[in-house]
């Protein structure tokens, strides 16, 4: 493989790596008693977005299935945490979001969990690290943003 591409590779599989060694941390730690940590990725998701969303939009935005996704919905509707309501602009569509206990859940569990993110990411780096290594990511999805709309996705 040329150099370049070489280059791109290993540091697509050292983002991958260290995501993946992250997240094995996370998930052994004691902050999962009221919601899995996919489940809190659903709601910590819709709790970023400026008002309900349709699910397919959730969907690009979480690492699960359209199928998976849409179980996970059910029960945190059954739950109480997220609320289905009908889509203003399509009768047919629906809108999700949290309700305030899925908003007062992902605030528990958030900080709960932002702690343990701080403590992880504050042992790896120096400060400037961090800022560069937010800066490149931030870089890394804008770039992949951009790529979308040309194609119109």
């Amino acid at each position: 493989m040329p150099g370049r591409a070489r280059l791109a590779n290993d540091a697509w599989e050292s983002l991958l790596t260290a995501h993946a060694e992250m997240m094995r941390q996370f998930a052994v730690e004691d902050v999962w008693n009221e919601v899995s940590r996919t489940e809190y990725d659903v709601l910590y998701t819709l709790s970023k977005c400026r008002g309900p969303i349709r699910l397919g939009e959730l969907n690009r935005r979480v690492l699960l299935s359209q199928p998976a996704l849409s179980r996970m919905v059910d029960r945190l509707v059954e739950r109480g945490l997220v609320r289905r309501e009908a889509d203003e602009a399509d009768g047919r569509g629906i809108r999700l979001s949290l309700t305030e206990a899925g908003a007062a859940q992902q605030k528990s569990t958030g900080r709960r969990h932002a702690l343990n993110v701080s403590r992880a990411m504050n042992d790896a780096f120096e400060p400037d690290e961090l800022r560069e290594l937010m800066a490149l990511c931030r870089k890394l999805a804008a770039n992949r943003e951009a790529a979308l709309a040309e194609v119109g996705a």
